[in-house]
């Protein structure tokens, strides 16, 4: 591997699948048949590697067809990757399966630990061979509706926009602008929606089936061990969500009265709850490459292993960041391991989003590159997925001194904004996540009257939403816009439960600023090496489950908005 790559100019060869099917039985076989501990070690060494080489194919073909949704290449070799890698389970789960069983397996565990194992466990129940067409069909699906998505041209204020152009008005002080913009998405999504019903009907039902196939009633235990999770269950999720109705949602509404007011309004809005003042919201004070800047700034003054870390990305060109057309509209961190190398991508769209960008995919990278750099096994490069928010969360709050540097002297609307957000955000997030728990026990609901369920959930969560005139998203069609319903199922609980996480190193922050990033580098250190609540536990961090564990977390962040809107009266 040449030590002084870029992204751009990595070789794309493409993953011979008949070759990784026979090294994973092979290497099986060797582990079976060993002898001893390093020689079963060796073993699993050995095929890590090649499993990760060909799987760093994998991320460069995905990136590279989210960067240009239009290459007819990468779009081709997309579909074939999402045919193959099905394909390729079966012969893994052998692999994987003879490492469980092997007879040096206390030794396995003794040097790197039980984690491997239980990772493995979830993959044996969540994995049959009969799933194979019907994981074929979902890859399809979900590749459908992000080329629909990408394919936004949106023609507005003389410009065509893609999704991320347009929402940069949501922004604007003029309301009639934030109006029409708001009304334009809201049309782009209206006119796919006979096609969205469709892939989402049929999304549903392939997942169930799939659950139905292992044994589950339907998808929710199966989407539940998809996320990893073996430490908590849809009780648990449950009840945070009850905490979140009792402790946020009243106090969200006091966020939103107090903006009313601020901004002189009759009625706030849907289209206007991104416009925090008056006299307009913080905004960049310099073009993208003088973000990125920056930001190379903000992360050498921050540490010494994020210094070293920005110029990794920097150098080795893993950020695609600014907006071109053809760009998926998303946002994301992957990673190549065999490079130990994350990858950034996302789409600037002058707004603070872009500053947002910055720490916080940064923060899952950073988080990225230390596992890398500290665990012994590719396994544990990347952690659960409801850990890995709390890196990118915190690592925005970790930004905060530094917003003079992006924002001028806008640097404290900018602190406000941001905050108001990241508790706002809560209550949209459980309602997303009590969604799919609605619609995958209720298949038989049709389209029109789940997106009616979508309505009742604004109704309990965000009951300040109101949308005037803009009538798909007024009869429940907000939901349509958030990709990790089609894409990630019962991902997006995650970020809900890791915002606390990150308001309780906002105050570890303020408390002590050396304690608390000793705390997050041991965070990002451990990487997937240990459990969700054990994970928490190492870095000093609190149960979000526990009764009164919302309120303990977001309470300094509440004391902190409300001073600030009292000052300002």
């Amino acid at each position: 591997m040449d030590k002084n790559f870029k992204f751009g100019t990595i070789e794309y060869v493409r993953p011979d699948f008949e070759k990784m099917k026979k090294d994973a039985l092979e290497y099986a076989d060797k582990i079976k048949n060993a002898k001893s501990y390093d020689e079963a070690k060796k073993a699993y060494l050995e095929f890590d590697k090649k499993e990760n080489e060909s799987f760093d194919m994998v991320t460069v073909a995905s990136v590279r067809h989210t960067i240009d949704t239009s290459d007819e290449f990468y779009d081709k070799e997309n579909e074939y990757l999402d045919e193959q890698i099905p394909e390729y389970m079966s012969a893994y789960m052998t692999f994987a399966n003879t490492l469980y069983d092997c007879a040096f397996k206390n030794d396995f565990v003794k040097e790197f630990g039980n984690s491997m194992f239980s990772s493995i466990e979830l993959q044996r129940k969540s994995y049959c061979e009969k799933n194979i067409p019907l994981l074929q069909r979902e890859a399809k699906l979900r590749s459908e509706y992000e080329k629909i998505i990408a394919s936004a041209d949106i023609v507005f204020d003389g410009k065509h926009l893609n999704l991320y152009g347009i929402m940069g008005y949501f922004e604007n002080p003029d309301r009639n602008v934030r109006h029409d913009a708001c009304k334009a998405y809201s049309e782009f999504y209206a006119s796919h929606e006979k096609r969205f019903e469709e892939i989402w009907d049929e999304l549903i039902s392939v997942r169930n089936e799939q659950a139905r196939n292992l044994g589950f009633e339907n998808y929710i235990p199966l989407g539940y061990i998809k996320q990893g999770r073996t430490d908590y269950n849809e009780k648990d999720v449950a009840s945070f969500r009850e905490q979140v109705k009792e402790e946020l949602v009243p106090f969200c509404e006091k966020l939103y009265e107090a903006q009313r007011k601020r901004i002189g309004v009759d009625e706030l809005m849907a289209y206007d709850e991104k416009f925090i003042f008056s006299d307009g919201n913080a905004k960049p004070i310099g073009d993208d490459d003088f973000l990125i800047e920056k930001a190379r700034e903000m992360y050498h003054d921050m540490s010494k292993e994020t210094g070293e870390f920005i110029d990794f990305m920097l150098d080795h060109e893993l950020l695609d960041v600014k907006n071109r057309p053809h760009k998926a509209s998303t946002g994301y961190m992957t990673s190549l391991n065999s490079y130990k190398a994350p990858f950034v991508f996302s789409c600037f769209n002058q707004t603070t989003a872009d500053v947002d960008v910055l720490t916080h995919e940064m923060g899952h990278a950073f988080a990225g590159y230390t596992a890398m750099r500290n665990q012994p096994i590719s396994a544990y490069y990347s952690e659960p997925t409801d850990i890995a928010e709390i890196h990118s969360m915190s690592m925005e709050q970790f930004a905060y001194p530094y917003a003079e540097s992006f924002f001028g002297d806008k640097a404290d609307k900018f602190r406000f904004a941001h905050l108001q957000e990241a508790l706002t955000f809560v209550p949209f997030g459980v309602a997303v996540d009590e969604y799919q728990h609605i619609v995958y026990a209720k298949p038989e609901l049709t389209p029109k009257e789940r997106t009616a369920e979508w309505k009742k959930l604004e109704e309990k969560y965000m009951p300040w939403r109101k949308y005037g005139d803009i009538e798909f998203f007024a009869r429940g069609g907000w939901w349509y816009h958030k990709i990790h319903i089609f894409l990630y199922p019962f991902y997006y609980i995650n970020y809900t439960l890791t915002t606390m996480g990150a308001m309780e190193f906002k105050k570890k922050m303020n408390e002590n600023k050396e304690t608390a990033w000793n705390d997050y580098l041991n965070l990002c250190k451990t990487g997937g090496s240990r459990g969700y609540i054990e994970t928490l536990k190492y870095a000093n961090l609190s149960v979000p489950f526990e009764k009164g564990s919302v309120k303990k977390a977001v309470s300094y962040a509440e004391q902190i908005l409300l001073s600030e809107i009292e000052k300002n009266k």
